[in-house]
């Protein structure tokens, strides 16, 4: 089948360039809530989303408050999925179908602090992992410790169906949030608490950009052999 074999192909191109984890979700009743011209995305009802891994390392020298390696790496990783999905884009361009690679982390609405549109809910969709207590992505494998971009595409391509899996018994992420905005139900999540302690951070000058680390590290795929 075309749409299976086309998957397979981009699967192993991404893989061959760097991405950890991929996934194609269906967009098609979806994509009205982006932040991204209607015209552009027309026909466009299927996203690839990708996820590229956070090191180790760098996740372990976080404490109470993220250090600037980890700021640093932080933004490697962004651009590094930036040009990954720069890549897969015009590979399927120059296949013959159209593609738009939207930014790993650009903000569109300071206000609202939202972007083109949500990689974790595309990646939600892409069967790539489920939302944590945490309020982020997590992957069985990887945990909350990757970051994530996505392609848009008219391409035939196979659909991967929602992750059914959960946070079951851990609780790591909640144990370790300073300012208790994790809860038992992800439902519960402290939106403004933990946005409080990221603007704390920045005015603190302990980085430039609103981003913590510390749940992050919490959170280990369970069946990651390098964890």
């Amino acid at each position: 089948m075309p749409k299976t074999e086309n998957y397979r192909k981009i699967n192993k191109f991404c893989s061959t360039w760097g991405a950890d984890l991929f996934g194609v979700a269906d967009i098609s009743l979806t994509k009205e809530a982006f932040a991204l011209s209607s015209k552009v995305i027309e026909g466009m009802d299927k996203a690839i989303s990708l996820g590229v891994r956070t090191s180790i390392e760098v996740l372990e020298e976080i404490e109470q408050q993220p250090t600037k390696l980890y700021f640093h790496h932080y933004r490697t990783i962004n651009m590094f999925l930036d040009q990954l999905a720069l890549r897969v884009s015009n590979h399927i361009q120059n296949l013959g179908f159209r593609s738009l690679p939207i930014p790993a982390s650009q903000i569109v609405d300071w206000q609202k602090q939202t972007a083109h549109l949500s990689h974790k809910h595309t990646a939600l969709l892409a069967g790539l992992g489920w939302i944590g207590r945490n309020n982020l992505l997590v992957n069985k494998r990887l945990g909350s410790q990757f970051r994530l971009v996505t392609i848009l595409t008219n391409m035939p391509l196979k659909l991967d169906k929602p992750a059914k899996e959960d946070c079951g018994n851990c609780r790591a992420c909640m144990v370790v949030c300073p300012v208790k905005a994790i809860k038992e139900k992800k439902e519960e999540f402290d939106h403004l608490g933990c946005f409080s302690l990221l603007k704390e951070f920045q005015r603190q000058r302990v980085v430039d950009q609103f981003i913590c680390g510390i749940c992050v590290k919490a959170c280990r795929g369970k069946n990651d052999k390098n964890q």
